[in-house]
């Protein structure tokens, strides 16, 4: 099992796709995957995450919508987005 403050293969990847996507200079591995990325956490702001969704839709065809009432459960941290994408790609 994955440590709490860990990254998994997946997460690491994921993690990889936000810092290009957003040109951060923090080092992927070094988000911890249990903290928020909106906000305080990463402090990724609503443009952020709509530059995020259009990334992870063109990098693993998984269409994360502007208008979908769960975007803030979705977006929590970095885990929670990498547990949704998976479950979608196995749909």
């Amino acid at each position: 099992m994955i440590g709490e403050t860990l990254q998994s293969s997946q997460e690491a990847e994921l993690a990889a796709l936000i810092m290009k996507t957003l040109n951060l200079e923090t080092a992927a591995d070094a988000i911890d995957p249990q903290a928020p990325l909106y906000g305080e956490g990463l402090g990724l702001d609503s443009i952020d995450i709509l530059e995020i969704a259009l990334a992870v839709s063109q990098t693993y065809g998984v269409k994360l919508r502007a208008d979908d009432e769960n975007n803030t459960a979705i977006f929590q941290s970095l885990r929670r987005l990498n547990q949704e994408i998976q479950s979608r790609r196995a749909v």
